[in-house]
């Protein structure tokens, strides 16, 4: 028999054998069972399986039934040794008692101390061909219950009843001696699972069971083990004499005569075809699960690469620079203008020696581009396309690129290619190109990612112009609202809007600064409730209404309250906080003194940093918000003087504080960092240090930022 067509079956029946009278339970019958091929005229064992070398681990065959049994513990029913009562292994190994026996095993390889139940029976092989008529297979069955025990107690029967007994463990005797190593011998579980009688078996090689689609490569493993003389264990596709394919399990293994010379293979077989078959769906759910898990977190690295970028071409960076080393060899996205014209292309490549390649074709005409008829496909396609993988038509593009153009695309590597539209609300605004080196580079699970990721980038992609769109016109309308500083002669002003980064509505935080007819200069902080334009509006409303009351002269508290008065009796705009301030020069004051004089609605406390570096908190006057009900003493008003080389720091809210930093923690953070600027820095450097320093790179809210230095 030719060792690569050692293909062997197994257990569950297929075909009735008339000889079979006898059943095993279930309880034995799907267990496994320890095999021993005996050689009874020289009382050895020749042979064990795997689970019978568990039983007896020290054992070097071949070795004598005795000590065998004696290394294996086994034990009758009543505590003797087996064959140190009626019966020995030699007896049932020659067919005494036809029924077989009880036993208990030590299982020594096991970590337990317990001991293992079986049933024991000798199948002599005497309707086998010499030399094999003066050996025997011994089986050690597992038996788990007493009823179990009590039935195979209970049963007897001639040699075929005992090999029914043993039927769900498939057997097969191969002699490599004769040509072409045939079968001389196969149990009835061999015929029933096969559908192949002994008759059709015994005396060809079993390379009868191969077929289609039996791995060649496991053939030659088989081939390779026997040549060397050593035992194979694997599992393989056979097939059934009707043509059903069926997964066995082999185990096939040299039999050694005492001078170590081979004299049979033994084959024994499990049909394993349920297992496989639940191992295989198992694996498929895995696998659909694993594909499934990974697209979900390639969706979730798309989305959160594309929500950090606030720039369009950024964003259609980053689409291309995460999709595409995930899901082919390289590619690129490119977006269109509102018009449909091409506006920007990103390339992206899995190999960094093709990057050279990648910017030629980025940087040069993109004809190649515009002449795609995928692309163009892709572009013009309805909802409801679905894109495909495709090989790339080599012979075409000699007539639609440059010859620099297409060695790079050849650099790149050319393939296969998956163009996916890049769908928003109501068109597409561009294309995901994925392109493979090899023609079947796109298996489906990939093609299903690349169209959940065309719809899912699409939408972001329009997200972040239309953000874009609307920040800009915010941060336009916002800054017309806002003042430009004036020159004042004696002072050195600077002040900032830093918008909120995640947000396109316009804010309600507000400044002004405003030289009054008296010579006094009216400085105002405010911050409106709110972030859209009914916050905006309010804040037009109180900035106009506050610079007609500063305009008239009034002290800072009554331009508080007289704005407080308006604003609840008129229901002019939502609840908000202001600062007002004048700032004059002092009667009598020397050297160029000016008073402040302030008033504070719910606003948080301005800092004034003296000529000596002391930063003091200009915490008096403290109001409810604009739109509160008055508690307490309406609009009160303070004082501080303010010396030449002092520094005035007006903010709002969302310069000091933001989630992970208190209101508290953050006035006394801007309080350290001013006064560790330098005594000469001008107005405008004391501003950018403090925007520096306390501004987040994702800013959460607005903020307003007015300096006023008295050199």
């Amino acid at each position: 028999m030719q060792p690569d067509d050692h293909a062997v079956s197994a257990s569950s029946p297929r075909t009735a054998d008339p000889r079979a009278t006898a059943v095993l339970p279930p309880i034995v019958r799907d267990r496994p069972a320890a095999t021993l091929l005996v050689d009874v005229e020289r009382g050895t064992v020749v042979f064990a399986n795997r689970l019978a070398v568990e039983l007896a681990p020290g054992m070097h065959l071949p070795v004598s039934l005795e000590a065998w049994s004696l290394e294996a513990g086994l034990v009758t029913p009543d505590g003797a040794a087996l064959g140190a009562g009626e019966f020995s292994l030699a007896d049932l190994a020659a067919g005494r008692p036809a029924r077989g026996v009880a036993v208990t095993a030590a299982r020594r390889s096991d970590a337990s101390a317990a001991r293992e139940a079986m049933w024991v029976v000798g199948v002599p092989l005497t309707d086998a061909p010499a030399p094999l008529t003066r050996q025997s297979l011994v089986i050690l069955l597992p038996v788990r219950e007493e009823e179990a025990l009590r039935a195979l107690q209970d049963r007897a029967g001639d040699l075929h009843a005992r090999a029914a007994m043993a039927s769900e463990l498939s057997f097969t005797i191969s002699d490599p001696h004769e040509i072409d190593d045939p079968l001389v011998w196969v149990n009835p579980a061999f015929e029933r699972v096969t559908g192949y009688s002994a008759e059709d078996s015994v005396g060809r090689n079993c390379r009868f069971l191969q077929g289609p689609d039996t791995d060649r490569a496991t053939i030659d493993r088989l081939r390779e083990s026997l040549e060397r003389g050593e035992t194979f264990a694997e599992t393989m596709l056979n097939y059934r004499k009707d043509g059903t394919p069926f997964w066995n399990q082999v185990v096939i293994s040299p039999v050694l005569d005492a001078d170590g010379v081979i004299t049979h293979h033994v084959g024994i077989q499990a049909d394993v075809t349920e297992r496989v078959e639940l191992e295989r769906a198992r694996d498929e759910a895995l696998d659909e699960a694993r594909v499934t898990s990974e697209r979900l977190q390639l969706l979730a690295e798309v989305v959160d690469a594309l929500a950090h970028h606030l720039d369009y071409g950024a964003a259609v960076d980053a689409l291309a620079d995460v999709a595409v080393p995930a899901l082919a060899t390289w590619g690129f996205v490119t977006v269109t203008t509102d018009a449909g014209q091409i506006e920007r292309i990103h390339i992206a490549t899995t190999h960094p020696e093709s990057s050279t390649a990648a910017r030629i074709l980025e940087s040069e005409d993109i004809s190649w581009l515009t002449r795609s008829p995928s692309v163009a496909a892709a572009l013009a396609s309805e909802s409801g396309y679905v894109a495909a993988p495709f090989p790339v038509d080599l012979a075409s593009l000699p007539a639609r690129t440059t010859p620099r153009q297409l060695d790079a695309l050849r650099e790149l590597g050319l393939g296969s290619a998956l163009v996916v539209p890049l769908r928003a609300r109501d068109r597409v605004i561009g294309v995901l190109c994925l392109v493979h080196e090899s023609v079947d580079g796109f298996p489906r699970a990939v093609v299903d990612t690349a169209a959940h990721l065309g719809q899912r980038a699409g939408l972001a992609l329009d997200n972040v112009r239309l953000y874009l769109r609307e920040r800009e016109a915010a941060l336009t309308l916002q800054h017309s609202l806002l003042p430009e500083i004036p020159d004042v002669e004696g002072l050195d002003l600077a002040a900032s809007y830093v918008p909120a980064v995640h947000r396109a509505q316009v804010g309600g935080d507000w400044f002004d600064v405003l030289p009054l007819p008296d010579g006094a200069l009216g400085l105002a902080v405010g911050d409106v409730v709110g972030h859209d334009l009914r916050a905006a509006a309010s804040m037009g409303q109180l900035r106009s209404v506050l610079r007609s009351y500063a305009w008239s002269g009034e002290r800072a508290g009554r331009v508080v309250a007289h704005l407080d008065e308006l604003v609840r009796g008129l229901g002019m705009a939502d609840i908000s906080t202001c600062v007002y301030l004048r700032l004059e020069v002092a009667e009598g004051a020397a050297g160029g003194s000016r008073r402040l004089t302030y008033s504070r609605a719910g606003h948080p406390t301005p800092l004034l940093r003296l000529p000596g570096g002391e930063v003091v908190a200009l915490s008096g006057a403290l109001a409810t918000p604009i739109g509160v009900t008055t508690l307490g003493e309406p609009a009160p008003e303070a004082e501080q003087d303010m010396p030449p080389g002092s520094v005035l720091v007006v903010y709002s809210d969302g310069l000091v504080e933001r989630r992970d930093r208190s209101l508290r923690e953050g006035i006394a953070e801007l309080t350290r960092t001013l006064g560790k600027i330098p005594a000469g820095a001008s107005a405008a450097e004391i501003r950018d240090e403090l925007v520096e320093r306390l501004v987040s790179a994702r800013q959460e809210d607005d903020v307003c930022l007015l300096v006023v230095r008295i050199p």
